[in-house]
């Protein structure tokens, strides 16, 4: 029995590293140890860096720190975690990273707004003014720095929905306002940011 609970777990492991999709339809993806972050992201360690189970972003206001995963999202998926901004005004999730497109999808301290655009990504340079884009869609939220928020999104046949603490949540057709439908994630951000709690779901 032992033995067939291990190769289970093993078969397991190998069906989940050689997806191309970084959520799993058995369980949700998480980042938990320092080899699963170096094995699935291009990682600059003095940017990102995993502090037991946080994930902590280092960056500022004229170079925006960013980390990419090697793996696309599934088609139909659902991401939950806690993020809390120590210092600046932004913190994005990138989706749908594809060439040098992805749906913006961010808190933004300044004009405390929840907010879904679209986004330019120049993987080539850090400088400010070659990541964001313009927003499409926004939504007033008081937002403070020092303090943690949950996050949830989830797209489901071309809808994306998107949420802070249950409370405030913004949706859209993916398709209908011309955003990327398909590719990596990322996270930005302009300041000092901690993640934890990342939990990344394929949905069928």
């Amino acid at each position: 029995m032992k033995i067939k609970y291990t190769l289970l777990l093993v078969f397991n492991l190998i069906m989940i590293s050689c997806s191309n999709t970084i959520s799993t339809t058995k369980k949700g993806y998480a980042i938990t140890q320092k080899s699963e972050l170096k094995s699935d992201w291009n990682l600059d360690s003095k940017e990102w860096f995993l502090d037991k189970d946080t994930l902590i972003g280092i960056g500022s206001p004229l170079k925006w720190s960013v980390l990419e995963s090697k793996k696309k999202l599934s088609k139909n998926y659902e991401i939950n975690l806690k993020v809390n901004v120590i210092q600046e005004s932004l913190f994005e999730i990138m989706l749908h990273i594809d060439q040098n497109k992805y749906i913006r999808t961010y808190l933004y301290k300044i004009d405390q707004n929840l907010i879904i655009g679209r986004g330019v990504y120049n993987k080539n340079s850090d400088e400010y003014g070659k990541h964001g884009g313009p927003s499409i869609f926004t939504k007033a939220i008081n937002l403070e720095n020092n303090k943690w928020y949950s996050v949830k999104i989830k797209v489901l046949n071309n809808h994306l929905f998107f949420s802070v603490n249950n409370e405030t949540s913004l949706e859209c057709a993916i398709v209908g306002n011309n955003l990327s439908q398909k590719g990596k994630l990322g996270f930005i951000t302009n300041g000092k940011v901690k993640i934890t709690d990342i939990i990344i779901k394929n949905l069928k």
